[in-house]
Order: C-alpha cells, then structure tokens, then sequence
C-alpha cells in the first residue's frame, strides 16, 4: 500500500484573504481616526494575528502559514492609514472641499503597490542577509508560533501562551486605567535653565516599553543619545535665545515643534543617505538573486519572490494611474503651460526617490521596528525635495493661484511616494515574520498588494466621514473640535514654506551636520568593537517626542539586563524567548485596546469617555507611575518564576 506523500499546509487562502479584509476595516478606521487626532498610529499586525489565531483555530486544516497572511493582509492596510499625514493638507490650504473617492483611493493604491513592488528586490539584503532585529516581525512571528505550538500541545507552548496572556491583560488593563483618568499616561516635567528651557518626559505605555525589550540595547542607547542631544543640549540653546515668561511647557514644546524637529528631520535625512550607501552592495546582491530566480535557477519554495519581470511590469503599470492623477491636478490650471514637464519630472521622482525610500524605509523597520520608524520624517524630506524641484522650475512669488497650485502638487507627489515609505517599512517587516515562520515570499507579496487595494478602498470614506464631522484644525471654516492632523499641517507647511521662500533651513543644515558627527561615532564605535550607535535611532531620539522614546530606551535597558541575567543559565534561548514572549504581550494589549477604545471615542464623541475623575492630575501621576513600575516588575519576575517551573 502506497502511503501518500504529507499535504502541505494551506498558506494564501480566500478564507484568510477575508478575514484579513475584514480585520482591515476595524484597524484601518481606527488608525485614520487616531492619527487626525493625535498624530500616532499603532502597528496591526501583532493584534491582527492574535485576532486570526483565534478565529481560524476553529479550522482543523488552518495553519501557522495562513495566520500569517492574515496579519499581512490587515497589517499592509492598516499601515497604509498613514497617508493621512499628507493627504489632509489639500483641504488644509483649501484645494480640496472634502476626499474624492476616486483620487484619494488612487494615490494610496499606487504608492502602496509601487512600495510593495519596490521592496520585493530588497528582501534577500534587508531580512535574510542581515542582522537587523525587526522587533515587531519577530514579536508577530513568536505569537503565530505560540498560537500553532497551544494547538499540539506541549509544556514550553504552554508557558509561552501563559506569558503572552498575562502581559497582554496587564498592558490592556493599565491602559484602561489611564483613559479613567485615575492614573497618569505621561509623566512629564518641564523646567529653566539658566535662561532656556527643557523637560523629561516619558509615556507610561507597555507598548513602548515592550518595543524597547525587542529593539535591544543599541538601538535603545541610540535613541537615548537622541533624546540627550534633542531636548537636553538643543531645546535648551534655542529657548535660551527667545527668551519668555509663564508657562514654561508650552514655551518648551513651541519650539521643540518649531525648531528642534527640523534639526532632528535634518539628522534622518542625513542618516537615511548613509544607510542606502551602506546597504548598496547587498541590495544589488539581491537584485541578482531576483534575476537568477527569473532565468529558471532552482529556489526553496521559503526564497522564492514574485519574479523579477512581474515586479518591473507591475511598477511600470503603476506609473500610468499616477500621471493620470499629476495631469489632472494640472490640466486646465496655472501650471498647465508646462504639464508634460511636470508630469514626466513627477515619474522619474517618483520611481527614484521611491526606490531610495523604500530601501531606507526597510531598514529602519528593522531597526527598530515599523510603529516606532520615523515615516513622517521621510515624508518631510520628500515634500521638501518635491517643492525645491517645483521652485527650480517656477521660482517664487508667482500669483497665489499659482503658487496654491504648486502646493498642492507637490502635496499629492509626496503622498504618492508616502504611500511607497509607509508599506515598504511595513512589507519589510512582515516578509521578516514571514522568515520566521516558514512562509512563501511571493505568496506574502501577492498578500501584502490585496492589503494595499483594501485600505485604499476603507480610508477614503473615513477620511470623509471626519472631514464633515470634525474638520480639520487651519483648514478654512474649522471649528473648535477639529481634528488637529499634526504631521500633516507640518508638511503641507513645509511645502509652502518652501515655494514661500521661509522655510527653516538652518535648523534642517544644524541637523545634517550633526547627522555627520552620528555617522562618525558609530563608525568608530565599530572599529574599536563597541556598543554601535545606528545614526537613524539618534535621528529618531531627537525628531520624536520624549514621552514617545524615553519609555522604548527603559524597555532596551530592562530587555538588555533580563538577556544578560538568562545567560546565567543552563537554557538560556529558552529564557530569552518568554522574555521577547512577555514583550510581545505588552504590545498586544496596549494595540487591541487601542483599537476598542478609537471605536468608543468616535460613538460617544467625547475625547476622554471613560474619564471618572477631574483634577486628580497630582495624585494620578504619582498612581501611575508606581503601578507601572510595580505592573513590570511583576510581569518580568513572573517571567523568570515561569521559566524555573
């Protein structure tokens, strides 16, 4: 009798395509929602795989493969939510009246595609040939392997899943405790010196500190000489030349918005350079792999990407939709005397600079991680490019129809090419999980296009649904609770500021210089076998605020010290793995609760519904500090009691 050979496991399905569209509604909505609000978005794919795990185990032959390309499918639209720190700047300078489906669809499918497309090449040199961390991809892929361990059984899942639970409920609890308002979120302080001012300031958020744990102690020191360099050298010098009295948080945060953050953009853009230079070499190497695959070399079905022809095709085919969107923001308007110019100039930029993006994109994803990656950074450097190319060719202070026009060009180039650096920073990172797991590359690729084609579809009427609730904040008629969009105000400002003639360039060249000097430590940190210093994490540090970035250097302290203690035992891999488990935790219940609480803000229409208190400021910051110090040093001491039994 002929024993028949071992099906393999089922991995891109129409079930798991579905549920991954269906996730993508929730997450997506959430994201667009939160990020007008308050200018942040969280990463889905570790709550979407959670969610998966627990709907397809309900399916005898469901597999780890197919959780996968659910957490890709729903995490690729939920990263593509990012759009909105560009695209609201069209109604901000009164260009757009509201978001035309068609368009806003068609500009965050195109990028999105082209920034799936673009990173496909860049697979081999940023996740297989490497040594990058990618926190949330090995997160995403120690909750699918936990999830398909419980399923078989077995003392080490058991303990694994035990961790994971028990960080996930604590970091969701804490987080409910803080929208009651009877514990503080942030810890802050803000103070003179000598004639200038800065703070410290952290969030109270397991999310951060877990991300800490999984970026590890250099990127973690990077940050922290980031935030040094930002608030504690900079900050200080530039209120100490503007001088002002009364309250000396707001002094300090105006310029931190107005001044630091373009030193720190400045730091990224030079940085970013540095790291294409650097990943030269093995992205051309990956290049040749791609063409090897497509002249017929045999490949192990987990190596195998979408073939390299189907790549150019696809990408080339996307190019056409974008020129129809440039021409028909020119067509019949004060630019139109050089439309094909424009247009052809726009295509080239856009596959150039798109191309440099994504690789540069990738890497910080690997880094530190895509929720933590300083995406709108790279947005600010491409709007500045985009409207410096516009002036080249226009100059300044032509008539203000003109010069809204150019604005709003350069506004709908860069959300194109934002759509290229949100995916790949997210492809990147799933491609990773997707390593880790044992998936098929190609199979994830086609995953992460079918995510991209169902955010482009759910942003546009959210986005509208907001505009005519809300409104946003500087866009003409704007009401009191409008919505505030800050990265795109930032950037709609830059391009106008740029055409204008007023941009803050010193600040910007302040940065690149000290982006230098970064380069130049971590070079020779690494000659002389030191702790390196990435220059992208000091960017990062100093463009991000404090309360997003002290937390995540606490988390890589705490991970470091919790690694080095494991390294006392006999099993210390298996130690080290409950430890990235429990992290792994804290972001999934900080990110699910995010999810429910956007879904209760935006039915009640009150920005603090859950708020049980009033002015219990004092007493709920001492309360919530000392619960989250207390809540983690009980999860990591029920870590190490988990691995002893």
């Amino acid at each position: 009798m002929t024993v028949p050979p071992p099906r393999s496991p089922v991995e891109l399905t129409l079930r798991g395509v579905l549920l991954g569209g269906i996730i993508t509604l929730l997450f997506t909505a959430a994201n667009v929602y939160l990020g007008l609000k308050i200018g942040l978005t969280f990463a889905t794919s570790i709550p979407a795989a959670v969610i998966s795990m627990a709907v397809l185990r309900a399916f005898r032959d469901s597999s780890i493969l197919e959780n996968n390309i659910v957490q890709t499918v729903a995490s690729a639209a939920g990263t593509l939510a990012a759009i909105i720190f560009v695209l609201p700047g069209l109604v901000m300078i009164g260009w757009w009246q509201g978001f035309p489906f068609v368009t806003t669809a068609a500009i965050t499918a195109t990028g999105g595609i082209l920034g799936v497309m673009f990173s496909v090449p860049l697979r081999r040199a940023l996740v297989v040939d490497t040594m990058l961390p990618y926190p949330e991809g090995r997160a995403a892929a120690e909750v699918l392997k936990v999830g398909e361990e419980s399923r078989h059984g077995g003392a080490e899942s058991a303990k694994g899943l035990s961790a994971i639970i028990a960080s996930t409920l604590a970091a969701a609890g804490f987080s409910i405790l803080t929208q009651t308002r009877i514990i503080a979120g942030e810890a802050a302080h803000y103070f003179r010196v000598g004639g200038g001012a800065t703070g410290v300031s952290a969030g109270l958020s397991f999310a951060l500190l877990g991300a800490g744990h999984l970026i590890g102690l250099s990127a973690g020191m990077a940050i922290l000489l980031g935030v040094a360099v930002g608030w504690w050298v900079v900050l200080p010098i530039l209120t100490a030349a503007a001088p002002q009295a009364g309250d000396v948080a707001s002094w300090a945060s105006d310029v931190f918005r107005s001044d630091v953050r373009f030193f720190g953009a400045g730091v990224i853009g030079v940085a970013a350079i540095w790291t294409l230079l650097r990943i030269a070499g093995p992205v051309v190497g990956g290049l040749r792999a791609a063409l090897s695959a497509k002249r017929g070399v045999e490949m192990a079905a987990e190596d195998r990407d979408l073939p390299i022809g189907v790549v150019a095709a696809v990408s080339v085919a996307m190019l056409v939709p974008v020129a129809w969107l440039l021409h028909s923001v020119i067509a019949g308007g004060p630019l139109a005397a050089r439309e094909w110019t424009l247009v052809a100039g726009s295509l080239i930029f856009v596959a150039v600079i798109g191309l440099v993006i994504a690789a540069v994109c990738g890497y910080m994803a690997g880094l530190i991680g895509a929720s933590n990656s300083p995406v709108s950074g790279i947005g600010i450097l491409s709007v500045i490019a985009a409207a410096t190319l516009l002036v080249a060719l226009f100059g300044r202070g032509g008539p203000a129809e003109q010069t809204q026009a150019l604005v709003a060009y350069a506004l709908i180039v860069t959300g194109i090419v934002f759509g290229v650096a949100t995916i790949s920073n997210d492809n990147l990172q799933d491609l990773k999980t997707g390593q880790l797991v044992g998936a098929t590359p190609w199979k994830q690729q086609v995953a992460l296009v079918i995510g991209v084609c169902f955010g482009s579809v759910v942003v546009p009427p959210v986005m509208q649904l907001l505009y005519t609730s809300f409104g946003f904040a500087g866009m003409p008629g704007a009401g009191p609770n409008a919505l505030a969009a800050p990265q795109a105000a930032l950037i709609s400002a830059l391009a106008q500021g740029v055409l204008g003639g007023n941009l803050n360039w010193t600040m910007i060249g302040w940065g690149a210089l000290a982006g230098v000097a970064a380069i130049v430590l971590d070079e020779a940190l690494g000659r002389a076998g030191r702790l390196r210093l990435p220059p992208l994490g000091v960017g990062l540090g100093i463009y991000l605020p404090m309360s997003a970035t002290l937390t995540v250097v606490v988390g890589a302290v705490i991970g470091h010290w919790y690694d080095k203690a494991a390294d006392r035992h006999a099993d210390a891999e298996s130690r080290k793995r409950l430890g990235v488990l429990t992290a792994t935790g804290m972001i999934v219940g900080e990110s699910l609760w995010n999810v429910a609480f956007a879904g209760i803000v935006y039915e009640s229409g009150s920005e603090a519904p859950l708020a049980l208190v009033d002015g219990f400021e004092g007493a709920a910051l001492l309360l919530g500090i000392l619960v989250f110090a207390g809540v983690t040093w009980w999860l990591y001491r029920r870590t190490r009691r988990l691995h002893a039994a």
